[in-house]
């Protein structure tokens, strides 16, 4: 099958700068279009990258209770309470941002 666009395309058509903001553009496109993979990330990365699981609801793109809720439905144990001031400080941004 032959290819319509190509990313050089794009860049050579100034519709994008460079590769890296073709990639990330169509990334956020493909996340967007499919929540699955978001939740699939955001489990991932609370399980990898010890992200507090107000960020991986946040990325998920869903209440703090439902990404609870999934991680123990998937056997993920919940790490509750943050272990720093500034872990805690950044919990209650990421939570203030997605109720805005």
């Amino acid at each position: 099958m032959e290819r319509l666009v190509s990313i050089k395309d794009l860049i050579n058509a100034k519709v994008y700068d460079s590769e890296q903001a073709v990639l990330e553009d169509a990334l956020r496109h493909l996340l967007r279009a499919r929540p699955d993979l978001r939740l699939r990330v955001a489990i991932y990365r609370y399980q990898h990258d010890e992200i507090s699981l107000a960020k991986a609801a946040h990325l998920a793109g869903v209440s703090w209770q439902q990404m609870r809720d999934i991680l123990l439905e998937q056997g993920v144990p919940v790490r509750l309470g943050p272990d720093s001031l500034a872990e805690a400080e950044a919990e209650v941004a990421t939570l203030r941002k997605h109720l805005a």
